[in-house]
């Protein structure tokens, strides 16, 4: 294995500094992607694909992502809870990449709830 140098040693530790900030940082807004077997076989790998490249795009420090199980409503697998400082949280149904980026662009990143494919007002 290569020598690392201390250049490249910095650089890993800002990455992995970046990463555990996503889960475990102080944050003004929560995405929970809903990763149970019910989400997972309906496509929540994808969901949270495409948000962690929208996360990575945006290179925000205040936006925490978790994985967590099944919301309970396993008919409208993928969902997504988006839970914003001082809103009430709102879940998303039936989500998929390009529904997950329109919901990072305009719920997320400009307080635009997407009521077409919400699922409730939690």
């Amino acid at each position: 294995m290569a020598k690392l140098s201390v250049s490249d040693l910095k650089n890993l530790k800002e990455k992995v500094s970046k990463d555990m900030s996503l889960r475990e940082g102080k944050a003004k807004i929560l995405v929970t992607v809903h990763m149970g077997t019910c989400g997972i076989a309906s496509g929540a790998r994808e969901v949270m694909d495409a948000l962690m490249k929208e996360m990575e795009e945006a290179d925000r420090q205040d936006i925490r992502v978790m994985a967590a199980g099944c919301l309970g409503m396993c008919s409208s697998e993928p969902n997504v809870t988006v839970e914003i400082e001082g809103q009430g949280p709102i879940a998303y149904q039936y989500m998929d990449a390009n529904k997950m980026r329109q919901v990072f662009k305009r719920h997320i990143l400009k307080g635009e709830v997407q009521s077409d494919f919400a699922l409730a007002k939690m």
